[in-house]
């Protein structure tokens, strides 16, 4: 679990109520009338935007952005180096058994195509290729919860126009100001909350997720592909190394002298 998604709505969303009541009342600010309006229409826009199966793909994927299973990369390295010695002392072949304790479907894949002897040039197109549609899949969410962070806002100006529109019809009656300009500024008011602290954080959270996930397979291929290539362990671990950030790397290669030292 990500707590840190969490604490951001519950937080920014407790701030939002405390800035509401340190002022007034939470009662005024909450209107049916303006939730349907603005949570009714997003919904309703994004179904006409997408496909139902996408609309209901993405809610799948949004689940990411409060999971905190992340793989560590220098985890991946390891294994490949792991790979790489078995691979030096008894063959390509030998990969096919080692290939059958690993928990990484996109790593096994490439093993096995490197144990049937594929032509290095395919396994990485295959390899590429395959990163590439999930890419595409991860855009397709990230995108669908863009235009939602998009359609809130609009549809608060929606329902601002509504307000005005019943406000300056009944312009004759002063009792009705008040309620007609409530329903036009909460509106706005709720879909900008919603865009911003919402939709669009959500976003961005799972494009973070989906740099992590590529990096992790853009070093799988390196490594099956130096693999294949009869390239030294030591090499093979220096080059995926590379693909680290300096803080990261320097811990795995701390970690790396304790293991040689021990």
């Amino acid at each position: 679990m990500d707590i840190a998604t969490i604490i951001g709505i519950i937080v920014g969303l407790g701030f939002v109520v405390m800035g509401i009541t340190a002022d007034g009342d939470i009662a005024g600010f909450l209107q049916l009338s303006s939730m349907l309006i603005v949570f009714g229409g997003t919904f309703s826009a994004t179904l006409v935007a997408y496909p139902l199966q996408q609309v209901l793909d993405t809610i799948k994927i949004v689940s990411k952005a409060f999971s905190n299973n992340k793989v560590d990369p220098g985890s991946i390295i390891k294994s490949i180096i792991e790979l790489a010695n078995v691979a030096r002392k008894e063959g390509l072949l030998a990969l096919e058994e080692a290939a059958e304790g690993i928990n990484e479907d996109f790593l096994q894949k490439g093993v096995m195509l490197i144990v049937d002897g594929t032509d290095p040039e395919l396994v990485r197109n295959l390899l590429e290729t395959e990163l590439a549609f999930i890419e595409e899949r991860h855009q397709g969410g990230q995108g669908l919860l863009e235009m939602m962070g998009a359609l809130a806002p609009a549809f608060g100006m929606v329902g601002t126009l509504i307000g005005l529109i019943n406000l300056l019809r009944d312009l004759d009656d002063p009792a009705s100001i008040g309620p007609n300009m409530s329903v036009a500024l909460l509106t706005t008011f709720y879909g900008a909350l919603m865009a911003n602290l919402i939709f669009i954080p959500l976003a961005n959270k799972l494009k973070l997720r989906s740099r992590e996930e590529i990096l992790r397979k853009e070093i799988m291929v390196e490594g099956l592909l130096s693999i294949q290539a009869g390239e030294n362990p030591r090499i093979i671990e220096e080059k995926l190394k590379a693909f680290l950030p300096p803080k990261l790397r320097q811990s795995e290669e701390e970690e790396s002298r304790e293991s040689e030292e021990a």
